[in-house]
């Protein structure tokens, strides 16, 4: 089957490691309840990292793996909720299949790079101990790898998450110093969470976008080899694991260690998964996701 495989991937985390007792001076929560609830018990913060330079730096170790000359790159695609602009994380994939088969692109670099703590507001423990920050990049050439992909977005879910305007967001784990030559990029923004509503959708629709995906390709959801959903929330995954009848040790999760870092989180946690040896050529591998708008999708591929 023609279509599209990822050649390379590379990551970047910031140094700094926050851990789940840190937050019991800003919030009243514990180790305990956070991990119980979500499953995270560290996450990496940016101690003023803009968003563009991790981004930049999870390039720059993809290219480096790969031996590729940036300047063989046709395109490059930047994914994330924390820059300038905002773009779906996990369609970034699916709208480089179309770029490599429109003509005059075949090589295309994918970069997915978020500094949440830029937008997370401290002071609400349902969502500040979820988020962390990180990059990912991968290289997508012309090849076999793209079964098929499935897109889906629900606006009637829109106000359940998003980042408004207000009180600006204060991280309490920046460092002052690097505070003047870090321009903060949301001024007055700060993410807001329903998280019951988010989890309602969450865990129907990961299941539905990995069955029409499979539809697609004409494939039943037993063959997947190795599910690697968005890293949100332990519940959320086992929940939808559980609806598709997969069982969890099929799911790669590394959530415990850099928590939700949105659309970076899928391409770290196959970037671990790579590094570790839990995706091996020949294996059927589905990546799902949702996010904000509300918005889902999945994408399928035999690992190369």
């Amino acid at each position: 089957m023609q279509g599209i495989h990822i050649s390379v991937m590379g990551c970047y985390l910031p140094a700094q490691v926050v851990k789940n007792q840190d937050f019991e001076r800003l919030v009243e929560t514990s180790d305990e309840w956070i991990v119980s609830h979500t499953g995270v018990r560290e996450r990496r913060v940016s101690s003023g990292e803009p968003t563009w330079w991790m981004g930049v730096l999870a390039a720059r170790d993809a290219l480096e793996r790969g031996k590729i000359d940036a300047a063989s790159i046709d395109l490059i695609l930047f994914t994330t909720v924390t820059p300038e602009y905002y773009t779906p994380a996990l369609a970034c994939i699916a709208q480089a299949h179309r770029y490599l088969y429109t003509g005059g692109v075949d090589r295309v670099l994918i970069i997915s790079a978020e500094r949440l703590s830029a937008i997370t507001d401290y002071t609400d423990r349902s969502t500040c101990v979820l988020f962390g920050d990180g990059a990912s990049a991968c290289v997508v050439e012309r090849g076999e790898g793209l079964y098929s992909s499935h897109l889906s977005a629900d606006g009637m879910g829109a106000s359940s998450l998003y980042a408004a305007h207000g009180e600006p967001a204060e991280n309490p784990f920046a460092d002052p110093a690097l505070a003047p030559e870090m321009p903060e990029i949301f001024q007055g923004e700060k993410l807001h969470m329903n998280g019951r509503e988010v989890y309602r959708f969450a865990t129907k629709t990961m299941a539905q976008e990995v069955r029409a995906a499979c539809f697609q390709a004409g494939i039943e959801v037993e063959e997947i080899d190795l599910v690697i959903p968005h890293q949100a929330n332990v519940r959320i995954v086992e929940t939808a694991m559980k609806l598709l009848g997969l069982p969890m040790e099929r799911a790669y999760l590394n959530l415990e260690q850099l928590g939700n870092t949105s659309s970076a989180s899928i391409p770290l946690a196959m970037d671990e998964a790579l590094q570790k040896g839990a995706i091996q050529p020949g294996m059927l591998v589905c990546a799902v996701g949702f996010g904000a708008g509300l918005t889902s999708g999945a994408v399928l591929l035999r690992w190369e």
